[in-house]
């Protein structure tokens, strides 16, 4: 049987460039990522559907869940031979989101995923987890995580793995293909590490531009804005839509960010969110709503309404 390729109008990506959604408060809510290097095929529930044990996977998928975090798998831009690794990198991103911490190294065994004191993760340093696992070491530079999951969503395969591939020629051994970013319709995705901002709609000198401007510790001006800037992963999602809003405001864009009060309900649908410090923060009231406009959540999915996400200032920075 033969399988007649996708139109670009089916892909779920392309309509959702063509609704005008936005990105901004789409980030998967993350308060900590352990990341590990697995070569060859992922399913689409990839802790469980790799060359993975996938007794491991799942306790692991568990374990970091119950924290809020999220595990996924990685692998170097490119081919995917079914390599068979004695040494295995890992990723740990981790800390308060106002000072998030990366630690990196290598592993001989996935078993000894199940070492890592997971209850370190919300630490404001690495050094319990360093001092339990010497293997691993602080990571000096920011790395960057592209969504190339094609049994997910063809779209992260279809942009995402030349994305990957680009970035990663620019940044050696500091891009790397993963399973999961959520929001296929906004592919291709990527996630900076350790600081938790995640992107949105980026190509390959979007991607090489977030990178280096992470370097510098700021949010590449080219994707600031709420079509390719999907927020800060350590946050809920009210308060990432806030977090943009200030940053708009007063036009900072430093990493990892300002502080973040958490949201306040108002109502259904409906939060208050302080962001900034002192005298200089301001409020916001930010409400979810859906639109009239039509797009799938993914390929091959029943279209269904955008959502929104709308803020209000709700002081005059004067008066504070």
């Amino acid at each position: 049987m033969t399988h007649r390729p996708p139109e670009l109008g089916e892909l779920c990506s392309q309509m959702s460039l063509a609704a005008a959604e936005p990105a901004i408060g789409t980030a998967a809510e993350a308060t900590c990522w352990v990341v590990l290097e697995q070569d060859g095929p992922w399913g689409a529930k990839a802790a469980v559907q790799s060359r993975l044990d996938p007794v491991l996977g799942a306790r692991m998928d568990r374990a970091v869940a119950a924290l809020g975090g999220r595990f996924a798998l990685m692998r170097e831009p490119g081919a995917h031979p079914d390599r068979h690794h004695d040494v295995r990198r890992i990723l740990v991103a981790a800390g308060p989101v106002e000072a998030p911490w990366l630690v990196e190294g290598t592993i001989d065994d996935p078993d000894q995923l199940l070492r890592l004191p997971l209850e370190c993760l919300a630490d404001p340093s690495p050094a319990r987890l360093l001092a339990a696992m010497p293997q691993l070491r602080i990571a000096t530079r920011p790395v960057l995580l592209v969504c190339t999951n094609g049994k997910r969503d063809r779209c992260c395969a279809l942009t995402g793995r030349p994305v990957a591939d680009s970035a990663g020629q620019a940044f050696p051994d500091r891009v790397f293909e993963t399973t999961h970013l959520g929001g296929h319709r906004f592919a291709a995705t990527a996630v900076v590490l350790p600081s938790g901002h995640a992107y949105a709609r980026l190509d390959a000198d979007a991607a090489i531009a977030v990178l280096a401007a992470a370097d510098e510790r700021r949010i590449c001006p080219e994707v600031a804005d709420p079509d390719h800037y999907r927020g800060r992963s350590g946050l809920q999602r009210p308060q990432q839509v806030a977090e943009f809003a200030f940053r708009d405001a007063v036009d900072d864009w430093s990493v990892p960010g300002p502080p973040v009060d958490r949201p306040v309900p108002l109502g259904e649908g409906r939060w208050s969110v302080r962001v900034g410090g002192g005298s200089e923060g301001l409020t916001f009231e930010v409400a979810a709503v859906l639109t009239d406009r039509m797009r799938p959540e993914s390929c091959g999915k029943p279209s269904v309404p955008v959502p929104e996400w709308r803020t209000t200032l709700l002081e005059d920075p004067v008066a504070v």
